[in-house]
């Protein structure tokens, strides 16, 4: 049997898309690259923000057609889309073999493959989708903040923690697989080890995964303001093989902060910035912003775009509030109209632009550690990024010279656009 598979969303629905790929590796089946290729195709979704669900679902009608004309026998969906609307989807697009929630994945493998006696963790069965010098590790899975704008807590359920023992020890199959670059993630990483142990776990995590020798660069994502405790930032100040920390932080007035029931105020998030980067100079701080949320005021959107320009943060994800049903925020009055929305994300995209050229526009005769991904055909260059940038979401150097993925080169940096440089070999 042939089968592709494809992912959609986070880098959370991509480990789970890899243990998946694992388990049927593991029986002798055919994964294809080409959905035209297939027999079988298996999409996993994204279900968070209306465009990514949009996304999703021309995904699953495209694998439909394919079937309609013969092309595939079955088209199977799970992950995030699924989970949230596991019963609308099979009622309105009924030629869909079978609808998954992301927490079914046992029975996706039983159902493809009768296997019978898969245990919950598969260990050592993960396949590896990204280059294999990089890999994301998955350190938990739901999540228990109550943010008003997030259907996440109802899609992925409560806060689990795995193991210590099972993060490092499969941290270290990793590793003698040829992972340098380890990317951690979580809907809340700074809460690990809270439910198993009654108190926060995430240090002794990371000194433990940093110990692996073979890991050059570690990076923490998707910690939350509210538990960025002290114990945490003493620990980022003196490792140095994590200087990239994604520090989420939706909003900086605080009447919108308490809107979105983050639990944190912005002398809060400007104390974590400061001692981020007073203790490490060297430290990347990426952050994401929600703009347009209900009743955002434009003072306080002012205030937000002040405040960008004041902390002139390394990396930025910007996006629009998406009006999500079942959430607290959906009801909340005084929604802003879409073009209003669509105005002050262009308005903080420009400044966002201009700062992240700045930014680059100062590395130019810079020598910068460069870890190469792969080479662009297209281009005719080499494609790498720096310790600032984590792959898929940030910055990218080009360079002329044809060099191996998965090697680190020192390169002088030449060049640049708003969000990529250029450089050569030193």
């Amino acid at each position: 049997m042939k089968i592709n598979l494809t992912t959609l969303g986070c880098p959370k629905n991509l480990v789970d898309s890899e243990i998946l790929l694992g388990g049927l590796r593991g029986k002798g089946i055919e994964m294809v690259e080409n959905p035209r290729e297939a027999d079988t195709i298996i999409l996993n979704t994204c279900g968070f923000i209306q465009g990514a669900k949009e996304e999703s679902i021309e995904a699953i009608l495209e694998a439909v057609e394919l079937k309609r004309a013969g092309r595939c026998r079955n088209v199977f969906v799970t992950g995030c889309l699924s989970q949230r609307y596991q019963r609308e989807l099979a009622q309105e697009i009924p030629e869909v073999d079978g609808f998954y929630g992301n927490r079914d994945m046992i029975r996706i493998l039983r159902d493809l493959t009768q296997r019978l006696d898969l245990k919950r963790e598969l260990l050592g069965d993960r396949h590896l989708a990204t280059p294999k010098h990089y890999a994301y590790l998955k350190i938990s899975e739901g999540c228990e903040n109550p943010c008003t704008f997030c259907s996440i807590p109802a899609i992925r359920g409560n806060f689990r923690s795995r193991s210590i023992e099972a993060l490092v020890d499969e941290a270290e199959i990793l590793a003698s697989k040829g992972v340098q670059e380890l990317i951690l993630i979580a809907q809340d990483s700074t809460i690990y080890g809270q439910d198993l142990h009654g108190k926060k776990q995430l240090v002794p995590l990371l000194d433990g995964l940093t110990q692996i020798r073979e890991f050059k660069w570690i990076r923490l994502l998707y910690t939350y303001p509210a538990h960025f405790d002290d114990e945490l930032l003493e620990f980022l100040s003196t490792a140095d093989k994590i200087n990239y920390v994604d520090l989420p932080i939706q909003h900086i007035s605080d009447r919108i902060l308490k809107l979105m029931a983050r639990k944190v105020k912005r002398q809060d998030i400007e104390r974590i910035v400061k001692r981020l980067r007073t203790d490490n100079p060297k430290m990347a701080i990426r952050t994401t912003l929600i703009v347009g949320f209900p009743g955002e005021t434009e003072e306080e959107y002012l205030e937000l775009s002040d405040f960008l320009e004041q902390v002139r943060f390394e990396r930025v994800g910007l996006f629009t509030y998406s009006h999500e049903e079942n959430t607290p925020a959906y009801h909340f009055p005084n929604q802003i109209p879409e073009e209003v929305k669509h105005l002050r994300w262009a308005a903080l995209n420009d400044i966002l632009n201009q700062i992240s050229f700045e930014r680059n526009l100062g590395l130019i005769g810079a020598t910068e550690n460069v870890l190469i991904d792969g080479y662009d055909d297209d281009l005719r260059k080499s494609v790498g990024r720096t310790a600032w940038d984590c792959p898929e979401i940030d910055n990218t150097v080009y360079l002329d010279e044809k060099l191996e993925p998965g090697e680190f080169y020192t390169v002088k940096i030449i060049g640049c656009a708003d969000y990529d440089l250029s450089g050569s070999l030193n």
